[in-house]
């Protein structure tokens, strides 16, 4: 394994370095000042960072920054807060390199996937800079006549953001710029194991003109469910936006209803990604490989189902094979790197069990299926391809979160749909098939909230994300990510004489 030559030290933009929360406008440690955890490079285990283990009385003081900030914020003009979000995407496009480089060493993705990542990010605040400008109300023809009826749009308040470690700057953009497009005032919760980008995100987010309290960020890993539980049963806080499993997701819905927030949830998914055997093998195949080892598999629509006709199932898993040898697996700052590490070590302990589960019920493992040898203390796991998945398995049930791929083999459309659906959740799905009525066909019939043709990513700024069933409700993304932040009043008038 090649030496990691990268470190914090090497990022130019050193004001990127915070290492403290944020609350109206100041950069602070918590209010004990007893408490700290640390951020480790998963490639490494090398600590890059201490922060703050702020609680809920810091989460507390956040939400109240939040409250009078909105009090103006909500004043300002959409074309104000507009041209903000836009400098605010140009100074991430200005940073990328610096902002990438943070990703990778507290998250372990690729250097190059996480510069693609901080440019998809930037999309969100370039798109929800346009729909700020673009929350109409309407005109209602009224059966009374001497009545007018119109309505508008308008922020719905302090808006808590919860963002996930896979994608620690997407996340925050997704839901952040929708919500300050919207002239909400914002509370962020990134994830323990990745804050520094999202605090690199709010220092940006401040030289682009955002005023103080508008953004407020609370640091917390061990601590993290009173924080939650604050952001939840706050009154001050009107809207919760969350990404993660859906187990949490569960528990912050029934937390919120004390206080009636307006939610949105993106739980956890089970893609099914479908394999028919009209299919073009080299889409498939490259389709797959981007579906199951961006970010080593850890994306909430992963492709974690691999369904593939029994006509080309065995050449399917010969070629998918060759080509995942292919892949080189290390730190994410080497040259070349397609697989990093794992983020923390429950992942690595999650993917031997699907591995023993699989073979305890008759999977092949033809390739990988253990930690990597020789790369030193990361949490780094083999590629690996299982043959011979069945129903039982814990992976039909289970996100693996791990660059694992279990093959399923199927015989006919019907089937397929049928196994696809039979899942308690419904994130993303992807269909692979050079038959164009097939696949309008499965892709209505899938019980899921997104679905890809004859590709492996299912995300654009433009299009509306999020799923059904278990994987929760709301979007983000898309004319509709905005409407998540806004509420609509009517205005009824008497024009009577």
């Amino acid at each position: 394994m090649a030496t990691q030559k990268k470190t914090l030290a090497d990022v130019k933009n050193k004001d990127l370095l915070k290492h403290k929360g944020l609350i109206n406008g100041e950069w602070v440690d918590s209010s004990s000042g007893k408490s700290t955890f640390d951020v480790v490079d998963p490639a490494t285990l090398d600590v890059l960072a201490t922060l703050p283990e702020m609680d809920k009385n810091d989460t507390a003081k956040a939400v109240d920054a939040a409250f009078e900030a909105f009090k103006t914020f909500k004043k300002t003009s959409a074309r104000s807060r507009a041209r903000m979000l836009r400098k605010w995407s140009d100074l991430c496009n200005d940073n990328a390199d610096d902002l990438a480089l943070i990703m990778t060493l507290e998250n372990g993705k690729p250097l190059a996937e996480a510069k693609g990542e901080v440019i998809y990010g930037a999309s969100f605040l370039e798109w929800f800079a346009t729909q700020a400008e673009m929350t109409h109300g309407e005109v209602v023809p009224p059966a009374n006549l001497n009545q007018r009826i119109v309505t508008f749009k308008q922020p719905i308040g302090v808006a808590a953001c919860l963002a996930p470690w896979n994608f620690p700057i997407a996340m925050i953009t997704r839901k952040c710029g929708a919500a300050l497009a919207a002239g909400c005032t914002t509370v962020w919760k990134p994830a323990g194991e990745t804050p520094l980008s999202a605090i690199a995100q709010a220092v940006l987010a401040e030289q682009a003109g955002f005023p103080k309290g508008s953004i407020n960020l609370i640091t917390s890993l061990t601590t993290v469910a009173e924080v939650g539980e604050e952001l939840c049963v706050n009154p001050k806080v009107h809207k919760l936006s969350f990404t993660g499993s859906t187990r949490v997701g569960k528990l912050l819905m029934k937390q919120c209803a004390s206080t009636l927030k307006k939610l949105s949830l993106e739980l956890g998914g089970n893609s099914p990604f479908i394999v028919f055997d009209d299919a073009k093998m080299s889409t498939a195949i490259e389709a797959c490989i981007l579906g199951k080892f961006r970010n080593s598999g850890q994306t909430c629509v992963t492709a974690n189902r691999i369904f593939v006709q029994a006509g080309i199932y065995d050449e399917f898993a010969k070629q998918l094979t060759e080509r995942i040898k292919t892949l080189k697996v290390g730190a994410g700052t080497e040259e070349g790197v397609f697989v990093g590490p794992l983020t923390h070590e429950r992942a690595v302990e999650k993917a031997m069990s699907h591995v023993a589960d699989a073979k305890k019920h008759g999977g092949e493992v033809i390739y990988g299926g253990k930690p990597m040898e020789g790369m030193g203390k990361g949490y780094f796991f083999e590629p690996t391809v299982i043959t011979g998945m069945k129903k039982e398995m814990l992976t039909t049930r289970e996100e693996t979160f791990a660059p694992l791929v279990g093959l399923y083999k199927f015989e006919t459309e019907e089937e397929v749909i049928e196994l696809a659906n039979d899942c308690d959740v419904g994130l993303g799905s992807f269909v692979i098939t050079e038959n164009m009525a097939r696949s309008w066909r499965v892709a209505e019939a899938l019980e899921v909230g997104m679905v890809g043709i004859n590709l492996g990513m299912l995300s654009a700024c433009e299009s509306p994300f999020g799923g059904v069933k278990g994987s929760g409700f709301g979007r983000e993304g898309g004319r509709q990510g905005i409407d998540e932040y806004l509420i609509t009043k009517s205005m009824l008038i008497n024009v009577a004489n």
